[in-house]
């Protein structure tokens, strides 16, 4: 169902010691109930991956999963070796890594026969939009990360009619590192992996 909803607020959490740990960000979205985004995963479950899940009762189950020995060196998954799931579907996911402009650099994905894209305006602020087509305007949901350790919140203000995955995907990509869909990013992230990854090496 496309629904018209407010601006609406995810605040940090956390439960559980040392590996059972959780942390995330949850909220009550109007007309969507409760949205929990736990990122990442007790990585004692998912050995050998960083993994991120949102989960709702009025939403899909949405999951982004990065493999391989970067993995080592980072704490949320990255675009780089990942996977997206959202609820039993597999979503490929495509972007130029060589794009000059925050626009070209963007992330594309399909999903339930609409085209998703995720643009980075800042280190902290993206834009999710479902483009338009012949049944729906689309819809544009802008987030915007903020606060350090148990003050971070994120706020996500939406233009257009919004559907559950709409929900579930915006909040996703808040507990994933979005680092590459900046240039200056990719390399900061680049080179502080490869910083932790030496330094691990040597201990």
């Amino acid at each position: 169902m496309h629904t018209v909803i407010g601006p609406f607020t995810l605040e940090f959490w956390k439960e559980g010691r040392t590996h059972e740990r959780r942390s995330g960000l949850r909220g009550t979205v109007p007309e969507f109930g409760e949205v929990v985004l736990t990122a990442p995963l007790p990585l004692k479950h998912t050995p050998g991956s960083v993994v991120s899940e949102v989960r709702g009762p009025s939403i899909p189950t949405a999951v982004f999963e990065t493999r391989g020995i970067h993995t080592e060196a980072t704490r949320l998954p990255t675009l780089n070796g990942s996977t997206l799931r959202v609820g039993d579907a597999m979503v490929y996911l495509r972007r130029n890594r060589f794009g000059l402009t925050l626009r070209a650099r963007a992330l594309h994905f399909r999903y339930g026969g609409d085209h998703y894209r995720l643009r980075a305006v800042s280190r902290k602020r993206f834009v999710l939009t479902r483009r338009a087509d012949d049944e729906d305007p689309g819809v544009a949901l802008t987030a915007k990360q903020s606060g350090l350790g148990g003050g971070r919140k994120l706020v996500v203000r939406t233009t257009g009619r919004a559907v559950a995955a709409d929900i579930a995907l915006v909040a996703l990509f808040a507990g994933v590192d979005r680092a590459p869909l900046t240039r200056g990013g990719a390399v900061r992230a680049a080179l502080g992996r490869s910083t932790r990854l030496l330094a691990e090496s040597q201990a």
